[in-house]
């Protein structure tokens, strides 16, 4: 790490700091935090310790080497790539990060604003590693990075060791002579401002070309789609590769200012302002078939059918996933406990591998089981709707790459072609899925330490239980392979205590059935004798606590979630009075 010249003053930079550090911490996916504590210092702490990690891996493992290309990109929040006044002035990550891949002795190559998958698969095409700087879908006023071996996405194994090298950098900088520092009191570069490397157009390019030689061959003349861009930073990527391939392609929405979409969550509001679009656009251009869109960095799909009255239909990631799968032929698919569980109704059950924890980082594990076990066309999602593709696949003569990382890209492609090859609406091709329906909600600014109060104080005590089962023969205990537990009296008595005192929150007179299971995989999963299935679970990005719903009809879906989410007095306040009063 370079060190200015000047030397007068010995004192710490630790102790100089005008303000309190907060450590960025690992989420589901990459680290997140929010803008007026993502100071340059720790955003460097972080990249600089990750990068010195990646240069410790053999080749196999995904490592890089000192004096390799390591490429960047960013989505549109104005943080990645300025200062922002209302945030403290804290900003400029991706001129940290540059700086961190300078000093850790690599070539920053910046592929400039594009989509997460299109830097991961430029970058793992070439062998190299990459970060992302993005907020994902998360609040306008949060931020953060991902980083990516030289094979694709950072798996939970690497957490701890690389945390442990986070914590040796910090040390290191925070004891380094205030004067020696590059950075200032508020940790930022003392040197200000810093332009960017010039954008390398090789990520964008290759990203499109990837679609254009898969689809070859084939077409969407004939459908009008409804791109709604707001701040997604794939948004002009998604016209062209549209356009290019036959669809009449109407742009709507778009926004100069930040709008964060979780589509894992799409709310009355949101799904209005889509409404209004399509209205706008059907009254000036004639009937759509359909609308689609991505989150802020463009790794998640959004995608809803038009019915010839013009009203929108979303459909969650979890059915399009499945759409996808069976378009793909694939012979193996992985999915998180989240997950619609249609699929173990359907065509592709015989293909379920054992589901994971929330998170595509668990995702890319299980395909990498799956083909360790000799599955051939692997591929895996989440009920966000990211694709991710575990092995190369052939379809028509034409060859996919393998992109271990979530993708909106090609299940956005997949549903549409889907509707091309059968020659049916978009609603129809979804009502041939199994009638099992899903909907998500949340509380948002929902303080994490009492969301995991909830998970705890509703799990079995022998963290190796994953699965409880409530039947006439008594309780039967599982662990992650299935496989039964001695179900010791106390435990199983604590099992029936937990299953008694959830049933007075997700009560017969909010129509819910008895409890027949709770799963543990991620979260506390409540599988109902009705069919109903309730899962509460903590963001691993946020201050925010979920509630996933699956029922066998979108209406009950709906009004699961809903109760999960009322105020003041919904399901998931009641669960938080439990543990706060």
């Amino acid at each position: 790490m370079m060190k200015p010249k000047d030397s007068a003053d010995t004192s710490p930079l630790r102790a100089r700091l005008a303000y309190e550090p907060q450590v960025l911490k690992f989420g589901t996916s990459g680290r997140r935090g929010e803008v007026v504590h993502l100071t340059q210092l720790e955003i460097y702490i972080n990249a600089f310790a990750e990068l010195e990690y990646l240069q410790s891996l053999s080749r196999a493992e995904g490592g890089i080497v000192r004096g390799d290309e390591f490429f960047f990109a960013c989505d549109l929040r104005p943080s990645s790539t300025r200062f922002v006044p209302e945030e403290k002035g804290r900003g400029e990550i991706a001129q940290a990060i540059v700086r961190a891949i300078c000093d850790a002795g690599m070539k920053p190559v910046n592929l400039g604003m594009i989509p997460t998958p299109a830097l991961t698969c430029h970058a793992i095409g070439r062998g190299k590693g990459s970060m992302m700087i993005t907020g994902s879908h998360i609040p306008f006023e949060r931020n953060g990075y991902k980083t990516n071996t030289a094979r694709g996405e950072l798996l939970k194994k690497d957490e701890t060791p690389i945390n442990a090298r986070v914590e040796q950098v910090r040390e290191r900088l925070y004891n380094q002579p205030f004067a020696e520092s590059l950075f200032n009191e508020q940790g930022l570069f003392k040197s200000g401002h810093q332009e960017l490397p010039p954008e390398d157009a090789g990520g964008r390019v290759g990203y499109i070309r990837r679609y254009m030689e898969f689809f070859s061959g084939r077409s969407l003349k004939g459908q009008r789609l409804l791109v709604y861009q707001h701040s997604a930073v794939g948004r002009d990527m998604l016209v062209e590769i549209l356009r290019q391939l036959g669809a009449e392609v109407i742009p709507a929405g778009r926004s100069e200012t930040f709008v964060p979409i979780d589509t894992e969550n799409m709310d009355e509001e949101q799904l209005g302002k889509i409404q209004t679009l399509v209205s706008e656009a059907v009254a000036k251009h004639g009937p759509l078939d359909a609308v689609v869109s991505t989150d802020g960095d463009s790794d998640r799909p959004l995608i809803l059918g038009v019915e010839p009255s013009g009203h929108v239909q979303f459909f969650g990631g979890d059915l399009v996933g499945m759409i996808v799968a069976e378009f793909l032929g694939a012979d193996a698919v992985v999915v998180p406990i989240s997950c619609n569980d249609a699929i173990d109704r359907g065509s592709l059950k015989e293909c379920v591998e054992p589901k994971t924890r929330i998170g595509s980082p668990f995702v890319v594990a299980g395909m990498e089981k799956a083909r360790a076990r000799g599955r051939k066309i692997v591929c895996g999602w989440e009920a966000n709707g990211g694709f991710l593709t575990g092995s190369d696949i052939a379809r028509g003569g034409k060859l996919l790459r393998a992109l271990p990382t979530r993708d909106a890209m090609l299940p956005i492609l997949g549903v549409l072609f889907s509707m091309a090859e059968k020659d049916v609406a978009m609603t129809a091709l979804f009502e041939r899925l199994p009638k099992r329906f899903s909907r998500a909600a949340l509380l948002k600014k929902f303080p994490r330490s009492v969301s995991l109060r909830i998970v705890g104080r509703f799990s079995p005590a022998d963290g190796t239980i994953k699965e409880v089962v409530f039947g006439k023969g008594g309780v039967m205990l599982l662990d992650e392979d299935r496989r039964e537990l001695p179900a010791l009296g106390p435990l199983t008595q604590a099992m029936l205590d937990i299953s008694q005192t959830l049933s007075r929150f997700f009560a017969p007179s909010a129509g819910f059935g008895s409890i027949a299971r709770i799963n543990y995989t991620d979260g506390v999963r409540i599988y109902f004798s009705n069919g109903d299935v309730a899962h509460v679970r903590p963001s691993g990005n946020a201050d925010e606590l979920r509630i996933y719903a699956v029922a066998d009809t979108q209406a009950r879906a709906d009004a699961i979630a809903k109760l999960g989410v009322a105020e003041p007095d919904g399901i998931l306040r009641r669960l938080e009075q439990a543990v706060t009063a």
